[in-house]
């Protein structure tokens, strides 16, 4: 119920002319209110927001993720339909083949590629996306591959096994710790075609966040540019081996039962040690020394005396 003042003796209307006329006063010094602002003519620029990050920098250095590095994400025969099983220190990993077979460590390249321009372009104060934008040309150039048409042709059957192969697992990124699945890169297209031949220019993929993370935490190492020139897939996942666990220490000894299992080799060990100890002996293994002892059955990598 409104409440009234007091009267005393005046009549209710003259109280009520009263507060009409206070309430005028304070209409009378307040503000105007201003109109409303018309609506823009154009939209946002959408392309200022960040969807997609342009990979152009020509002189980044190949970096890549350590938890790759360690745990045997990609294979290392081509068409290989196998589903595969890695356990250890806790973390487990399930690698799941596509239809044209599991992603193999050559497939790895365009991670690479794309880490190495994520890492440089965040080093340079620029922003980053999950989505990475590239040309074939300057892919094909920076990972040591030819540029003839049946190469295009190959790196799109890379990135429908990238997209292909899923991979659940339990490891730890960017202090995230939780049981899930996803692609090796969630989805990729061609955004530009040469106009002479249908051969793809531009092309875009879209990083799993799991490996964005990563990659935005910093858990990436620098790897030499020699990597892309070792030809066996073995002779790539061992050096990988090597840089992360030299990565912190002078060298690295390891047992080759060791050293087989965390390769994700599924060749005979007795295999796996003479590929070993062609590897070692050939001194090719890009920024290290190798040395494998038979008698116990051991191997040793170790950066060479500057």
């Amino acid at each position: 119920m409104a409440t009234f003042p007091e009267t005393h003796g005046m009549e209710l209307h003259a109280v009520v002319e009263r507060m009409r006329a206070d309430s005028a006063r304070r209409r009378a010094v307040s503000p105007p209110v201003s109109a409303p602002k018309p609506a823009p003519h154009l939209a946002r620029d959408r392309k200022t927001q960040g969807d997609f990050f342009v990979a152009d920098i020509l002189d980044a250095s190949p970096k890549d993720d350590t938890v790759s590095m360690e745990h045997p994400l990609f294979a290392l025969r081509a068409g290989d339909m196998r589903v595969r099983r890695y356990e250890r220190n806790g973390n487990s990993v399930v690698v799941m083949p596509g239809a044209g077979g599991c992603a193999t460590i050559h497939d790895k390249d365009l991670w690479i590629y794309c880490i190495s321009q994520l890492v440089e372009a965040k080093n340079r104060g620029r922003a980053i996306t999950p989505t990475v934008r590239y040309t074939a040309y300057d892919f094909l150039k920076a990972t040591n591959r030819d540029t003839s048409g049946r190469a295009y042709e190959r790196m799109a059957n890379m990135m429908r096994r990238l997209a292909g192969t899923r991979i659940e697992t339990n490891i730890e990124t960017n202090g995230q710790r939780e049981r899930r699945g996803f692609g090796l890169i969630d989805a990729w297209q061609v955004v530009e075609k040469s106009p002479d031949d249908e051969r793809m220019v531009a092309v875009q993929v879209d990083l799993p966040g799991w490996l964005y993370r990563s990659v935005d935490a910093g858990q990436v190492l620098t790897i030499s540019p020699d990597y892309f020139r070792l030809r066996k897939p073995l002779d790539r996942r061992i050096y990988e081996l090597a840089r992360k666990h030299c990565g912190q220490q002078p060298r690295w000894r390891v047992s080759l039962a060791t050293l087989h299992q965390k390769s994700g080799s599924t060749d005979a060990l007795r295999n796996f040690r003479v590929a070993v100890r062609s590897l070692a002996e050939s001194g090719d293994l890009p920024d290290y020394l190798m040395a494998y002892d038979a008698a116990r059955d051991m191997v040793t990598f170790a950066r060479p005396a500057s």
